[in-house]
This record gives C-alpha cells, structure tokens and sequence, in this order.
C-alpha cells in the first residue's frame, strides 16, 4: 500500500481540509471555511512537487483528501441507505472511493502542470476544481451534483447574488480561486509585495460580489404570487409502504388539505413527494377522495406519488411522479410528471436493466423526460421532484419554458435528523437565485418553506414535525443572464482544463 501512504504532515493536512469542508456545508454553514477549506489542498500539491516521486505523492494526497472531505461529509448514505439494504456500506464506499479518484486526478495533474510549464496554482487549480466539480455533475447514471463548493455559500446568499450571471459552478470557481490566491499568498509569505497582491485580490473580488449583491437585492422586483400551503405529515419511512396503513395515510393527508384550504383559503395545495403510497390506477378511491376536495374547495392540488405506464405487449414502467388535480377537481388535464433524474442505486441501479432483476420499489423506477409546465389560477409552474433540485438544468429549463415559479417535493424520512436534509434543501437557494425565481418546497418529514428569487429562505420548518406551513409564495419576472446561457463556467473550465494539459504535454520539461 505504498503507492497510497502519505508522510504525518500530510495527513493533518488532510485531515484539516475535510474538517473545514464539513464546517463549510449545511448544518453548520461556516463562513470562513468557504475561503479556506482548499487551502490545505494547495499545500499538499506544493509539497508533492518537491518530493523525489510527485507523481505519486499527489495521487495519493488527492486519493485521501477526496476519500476523507467526501466521508464526513455523506456519512450520512450508509445510514440512510441501511433502510433499504445493509449492502449500503458498498454504495458509499463506492462513492468516497469514485470521488477519492476523482480528486487524486486533480491533485496530480495541477502538480505536473505546474511543474511542466510554471504555471502557478492559482490559474491552474481552480479550472481544474470546477472541471471535476462538472464531470461529478455530468456523470450520466451515476451523475452525483451534491454540494458543490459554490452551494457552500447559500447560507449568505448576498454573497451568490452572482450566480444569476455565472451559477453554481462560476461561484465554486471563484470560491476556488480565493482559496488558491489565500494558500498562495502565505505560502510567499517573504515576497512582501506578492503576497500583499494576492490578498488584495481576494479582497477586492469579497467586495465586489457584496457590492453586486446589495444592489440586487435593492433593485430586483418581485411580487407575491399567491396563497400556497405545504403539507408536511412527517409519516414514517416505513410506515408509508405498509399496506394495510395505505388507506389510512392518505385519508390522514386529505384532512390536512381540508385543514389548509378551511382558514386561508390558499391558491395551491401541495403534498409530499410519493405521498401517496401506490398507484391510482389500483386504488381509485384515493383519486376520487382526493378530486372531490380539489373541486369542493376549487383549489388545486400537487400530490406526489407512483405511476405506471402498462405497454401492449405486457411490460410496464413504473415512476415516481407528480399528479396536478387542478380546481375542477380533474387529475387528467394536465399530464403528469414522471422524475427525470433518479437517485443513484435507491431508484435506479446504474447501467443495469431493471427487469432483468425485477425489481420493485428499489432500483427499478422508470426515468422520465422534461416535466410539462403546469397552469392553474395563480400561475405557471415546474415541479421538481426530491434531489432533482441539485440538477441546475432542471430549474433553467422550466424558467426557459415559462414557469413563474417551481415547486420542490421531496421526502426526506429516510435521511433522518443527520446533516443531509439541510444539506438537500440548500441547493435551492442557488435554483432559486440563478433563475431568479419564487420556489415552495414540501418535504414529508421537514424541511418545509419557500424561497425567493433573492435566495432568501422563510417560513422554514423543523425536521420531524407534522404540520401545515401556508404562507405567500414571492418571484420575479426577471430573465437572467444564466437561465439564458447556462453553465458556461463549468463549459470554460473543462476547456481551461484541456488546454492547460494540452499546453504542458507539448511543452517542454523546464
């Protein structure tokens, strides 16, 4: 195990890097550790650089700092996973391990070309950090885009007000960017005028996105779009499958939704992701309960729930899905949306074929297309569906096709009180802030509450709490720079990437 072993310096580094990662993410949501968090990473490569053996010594350095930041900060799959199968360990394993790899590429390659053409880390390491960032998110079946160093910041979104221009991953390359210009900056802590060039630097670039931020905040106009009310019945993981409590749950949620629309009679209802445990096609009665109180209360309602699509010839998909009954009570004007983007090994186990194992209610969900935009009285909306938050190209495509705002329905039981509902319901503030668009977000077991187009949370709930939230859902009718051309940063640092090892594996050792 030589190839991986690293010398005591090195491990403190490492394990200083993935202990500021942690404190830079939801629940804690640091400050400082956004800035600072990579420094340990700088170091390290600049200590792989002057060993006899760098090659190595960076793959193993970036191996364990990926292995050890990615660990502590999902811990919480193995638990989460243990709900539905004890191999969990293996999935997470798999994905510490993927991510370790993915890091060590990194390490190695930002150490080589600096050590083939001069280039200093601070141009080279927060391209290539982007670009791994991007390559995660892009994965195809195994495309994992939790937490990247931008959505770090959503805690102090007058930081991020940015990311209507750049998004996500411009603000992770500019957080990188500050975290290699800081490491750099000590580093050179003898060349005065360098080092003094660097943190001004860094400063200018805090302020500037300050100044950015308060004159948006300032200038963005938004209006409230109506009375929404989130149900968040916090029924148990298990629970909710077992079928002789089916009737009953859905029964428990119906009255919540008489509840909600008997006081403030608000303009949408909106339930939990697969709120409703099975299919309707087999359980009619829950539809009509369900469509009686829609048209009863002439307020529509988003259930979350199962469909299934039957073939001729005997096969079917099965899907986690969303159904409209909009305020006539009708569950069939408007098709339902069927996930587009499943979690990886719960909903789809990657690149097999689920009916070779027939699988059901693990692994073998169908995936869906681009969701329809849904119209009802107070608007046009988009839904996404539990991590699909995570996916920017989600939001943007409804923003693109008209939605005034979105919805997020999600889960969550099976997380528990660990760090990862916060972290789940942090990516909308980056959606939210990006597209400049109003999001209402209902989760089973909390967190519950909306967002507006500023990236400002409200009426947020707490973790294991039943109740209903009704409150104005706010957004704006701005069109930004980033819904209308995407991720360009991510696009520009793979290019970056390219080009810096294009360069060095022409030029000649110096």
């Amino acid at each position: 195990m030589r190839l991986l072993s690293l010398p005591k310096g090195d491990v403190k580094l490492v394990a200083a890097g993935a202990v500021l990662t942690v404190l830079a993410y939801p629940p804690f949501h640091l400050l400082i550790p956004s800035f600072t968090c990579l420094i340990p990473a700088i170091y390290l490569i600049q200590r792989a650089s002057a060993d006899e053996t760098p090659l190595r010594r960076g793959l193993a350095q970036g191996f364990w700092f990926g292995v050890a930041s990615s660990a502590l900060v999902l811990y919480w799959m193995v638990v989460a996973l243990w709900r539905f199968t004890p191999l969990s360990i293996l999935g997470f394993s798999a994905t510490i391990v993927a991510l370790g790899v993915y890091t060590a590429i990194l390490f190695a390659l930002v150490g080589w070309i600096e050590r083939k053409t001069r280039i200093s880390v601070v141009a080279s390491f927060p391209l290539l950090w982007t670009t791994l960032e991007w390559v995660v998110g892009n994965g195809g079946d195994v495309a994992f885009p939790w937490l990247g160093l931008g959505t770090s910041l959503t805690g102090y979104p007058v930081f991020i007000q940015v990311a209507d221009v750049v998004g996500a991953r411009g603000i992770t390359y500019l957080l990188a960017l500050a975290n290699a210009a800081l490491a750099v900056a000590w580093l050179r802590h003898g060349r005065g005028r360098r080092r003094w060039g660097m943190l001004s630097g860094v400063g200018a670039g805090i302020v500037a996105a300050l100044i950015y931020g308060v004159v948006r905040t300032r200038s963005l106009e938004t209006r409230v779009v109506g009375e929404v009310a989130l149900l968040q019945p916090n029924i148990g993981f298990r629970e909710k499958w077992e079928v002789g409590a089916q009737d009953s749950l859905v029964a428990l949620l119906v009255d919540m939704s008489a509840q909600a629309s008997s006081s403030d009679r608000p303009d949408l209802v909106i339930w939990p992701e697969a709120a409703v445990p099975n299919y309707f096609s087999t359980h009619p009665r829950w539809e009509h309960a369900i469509s009686s109180q829609a048209a009863g209360r002439q307020v529509p309602i988003l259930v979350g729930g199962v469909d299934l699509n039957v073939y001729g010839d005997g096969s079917y998909d099965y899907y986690n899905a969303a159904f409209l009954f909009d305020s006539t009570g009708n569950k069939d004007a408007q098709p339902p949306y069927h996930k587009r983007y499943l979690v990886p090994i719960v909903e789809r186990v990657p690149f097999l074929n689920p009916d070779l194992f027939n699988l059901r209610w693990f692994g073998g969900f169908g995936s869906g297309g681009p969701g329809p935009v849904y119209e009802v009285g107070l608007g046009s909306f988009g839904v996404m569906i539990c991590y699909e938050s995570t996916f920017e190209d989600v939001a943007r495509d409804y923003r693109q096709r008209g939605a005034e705002f979105l919805v997020n329905i999600t889960n969550d039981a099976w997380f528990g009180k660990m760090s990862a509902p916060y972290q789940h319901a942090a990516h909308l503030v980056m959606r939210a802030i990006e597209n400049r668009v109003g999001i209402a977000r209902a989760a089973n077991s909390g967190i519950s509450g909306f967002v507006d187009p500023l990236g400002r949370t409200y009426q947020l709930t707490e973790l294991d709490t039943s109740l209903i939230v009704t409150g104005e859902l706010i957004t704006s009718d701005a069109s930004t720079i980033y819904t209308k051309t995407g991720d360009l940063a991510g696009l520009i640092a793979v290019a970056g990437t390219l080009a810096l090892c294009g360069y060095a594996r022409l030029k000649k050792t110096i």
